[in-house]
C-alpha cells in the first residue's frame, strides 16, 4: 500500500536538496559580489551559464540510472542494481574525460556565443580551464543519485547534495573572499566540492549497496558489465533523455531570446518570473522524483496496481501542491518582485505577467509527473517524441501569439508548451498503463 504520507516522507528530502542549488549561486555572487571585480562577476555568470548546459545535457546519467535501479529493486535483481550503476559509471567516467579533452573547443563556441568584454572572456577562461576537471565527480554524482533515487533513499540523496553545496560555499568564501582568488578561487572551490562529494558519495552508495548483497553473485558482476544487450538498452535510454533534455533546454533559451526582442526591461521582467518558476520546480519535482522510484519499482516486480497508486497519489499531491504555489504566486507575487528589483519597469512588467506565469506552474505539474512516471518505467522514445511534439508546436505559434499580444502572446505560448509536453506524454499513457497490467501476474486471460 502506498500512501500520501509516504510519499511526503520521500519528497520532502528532495525538494530540501533540490532547494540548496540555488542557493551555492546566490554564495557565489555575493562572494563575488563583495570581494571581487565587476569582470569576475561577469566570469561568474558566464561560467555559470557554459556549466549548466554542458551538465543539463547528460542529466541523462541520472534520469536513466533511476528507472533502471527502480525495475531491477522491483524485481529482487541485486546484481542488476550494481550492474546499473557500473554502467552509469562507465558513461560518467568516459564523458568527463572526453570534456576534458575537448575543452578547448567547447570554451572557443561558447565564448564565441556569450560575447563578453575581453576581460571577462580571459577571466571565463580561467574558470572554465579549472572547473572543467571536476567534470568526472559531477557527472560520476549524476549516476550515484540516480541510484539513490531508484531505491527511494531521498535522505542518503539529501546528505550528499547539503555536502556538496556546504562544502562548495566554505571554499568559495576562504579561496575568493579571504584568499582573493576572486573567479578562478570559485572554481577551485567547486571541484574540490565536486570530488569531496564523488567520493562521499561513492561510499555511501557503496555501502547501502554491500548491506543488500545477500545474493550469489559477486559484488561487482563483471559478467553483467559485459553484455551487450544491457548497453544497448542504456545507450537507446540515455540518447532519447539526452535529445529530449536538449529540446527542452532550446525551448527555454528560444523563450529568453525573444524576451530580449522585447528589450532589456521585458527580458528582465522575464528573468526574474522565470526564477520563480524555477523555484516552484523544485516542489514539483520532489514528487516526479518519487513516482520515478515507485513507478519504476511497480513496473519491475509487474505489480500494476502499486503502479496505479503510484501515479496517483504522488499526482494528488502534486497537482495540489501546484495549484497552492499557484495561488501563493498570486498572492505574494508583487511584493517577491519589489524584493528582487527596484526599477519600476521591470516591476511593473513582471507583475503584469504574474497570472499567465502562476498559470504555467499550475500546468506543469503534469508534464512533470508524466515524465517521472516514464522515466521510472524507461519509456524513453515517448519521452522524446513528447519534446519533439512540444518544441515543434511552440516554435510554430510563438510568433503569431506574440506579434498579437506582445510579452504576453510570448508567456501564453509557453504555457502552451508546457501543457503540449503533458498532452504528448497522456496520449503515450494508456499505451504504458496496458503494458503494465500486461506483465503483472494473471494477465493472460484476463
Amino acid at each position: 500500500m502506498i500512501t500520501r504520507g509516504q510519499v511526503l516522507r520521500l519528497a520532502w528530502p528532495i525538494i530540501l536538496a533540490n532547494a540548496a542549488v540555488p542557493l551555492l549561486g546566490l554564495a557565489d555572487t555575493a562572494v563575488i559580489g563583495n570581494f571581487g571585480t565587476l569582470a569576475d562577476l561577469g566570469a561568474i555568470a558566464f561560467g555559470a551559464v557554459i556549466f549548466s548546459f554542458v551538465y543539463w545535457g547528460f542529466g541523462f546519467l541520472r534520469m536513466g540510472t533511476t528507472g533502471f535501479t527502480a525495475q531491477a529493486a522491483g524485481a529482487r535483481d541485486e546484481p542488476e542494481i550494481r550492474a546499473a550503476l557500473l554502467r552509469a559509471l562507465v558513461l560518467a567516467g568516459a564523458i568527463g574525460t572526453a570534456l576534458i579533452a575537448l575543452q578547448a573547443p567547447i570554451l572557443g563556441a561558447s565564448l564565441w556565443l556569450l560575447d563578453g568584454s575581453a576581460d571577462v572572456e580571459r577571466l571565463t577562461a580561467a574558470y572554465f580551464g579549472i572547473r572543467i576537471w571536476g567534470a568526472p565527480a559531477t557527472l560520476g554524482t549524476f549516476a550515484l543519485m540516480g541510484t539513490l533515487i531508484g531505491l527511494g533513499r531521498s535522505r542518503s540523496l539529501l546528505a550528499v547534495q547539503l555536502l556538496l553545496n556546504g562544502l562548495n560555499i566554505l571554499l568559495d568564501v576562504w579561496f575568493a573572499g579571504v584568499l582573493g582568488w576572486g573567479a578562478a578561487g570559485i572554481a577551485l572551490g567547486t571541484v574540490l566540492a565536486e570530488w569531496s562529494s564523488f567520493a562521499f558519495a561513492i561510499l555511501l552508495v557503496a555501502r547501502i549497496l554491500r548491506g543488500r548483497h545477500r545474493d550469489a553473485e559477486p559484488f561487482l558482476a563483471s559478467a553483467r558489465l559485459r553484455d551487450r544487450g544491457k548497453w544497448r538498452r542504456t545507450l537507446t535510454a540515455n540518447s532519447d533523455i539526452m535529445l529530449r533534455t536538449l529540446l527542452l533546454v532550446f525551448s527555454f533559451t528560444w523563450f529568453i531570446r525573444q524576451s530580449a526582442q522585447f528589450g532589456d526591461a521585458t527580458l528582465a521582467a522575464n528573468h526574474i518570473l522565470l526564477q520563480l518558476v524555477s523555484f516552484s520546480a523544485f516542489f514539483l519535482d520532489g514528487y516526479a522524483f518519487v513516482a520515478e522510484s515507485i513507478v519504476g519499482e511497480s513496473v519491475g516486480a509487474r505489480d500494476v496496481e502499486r503502479f496505479d497508486l503510484a501515479v496517483h497519489r504522488s499526482t494528488e499531491l502534486a497537482a495540489g501542491t501546484a495549484l497552492l504555489l499557484g495561488l501563493t504566486l498570486l498572492g505574494a507575487g508583487p511584493a517577491l518582485i519589489e524584493l528582487l528589483t527596484a526599477i519600476e519597469a521591470v516591476r511593473a512588467g513582471a507583475i503584469a505577467l504574474l497570472p499567465l506565469t502562476a498559470l504555467y506552474v499550475v500546468c506543469s505539474f503534469a508534464a512533470f509527473q508524466l515524465d517521472g512516471i516514464f522515466i521510472g518505467a524507461t519509456r524513453t522514445r515517448a519521452m522524446r517524441n513528447a519534446a519533439l511534439f512540444s518544441t515543434g508546436l511552440f516554435l510554430l505559434i510563438w510568433w503569431p501569439l506574440a506579434a498579437i499580444g506582445g510579452n504576453a502572446g510570448l508567456w501564453a505560448a509557453f504555457v502552451v508548451f508546457v501543457c503540449a509536453r503533458a498532452a504528448a506524454l497522456g496520449w503515450y499513457y494508456p499505451d504504458l498503463r496496458r503494458a503494465v497490467a500486461a506483465t503483472a501476474p494473471g494477465a493472460i486471460g484476463r
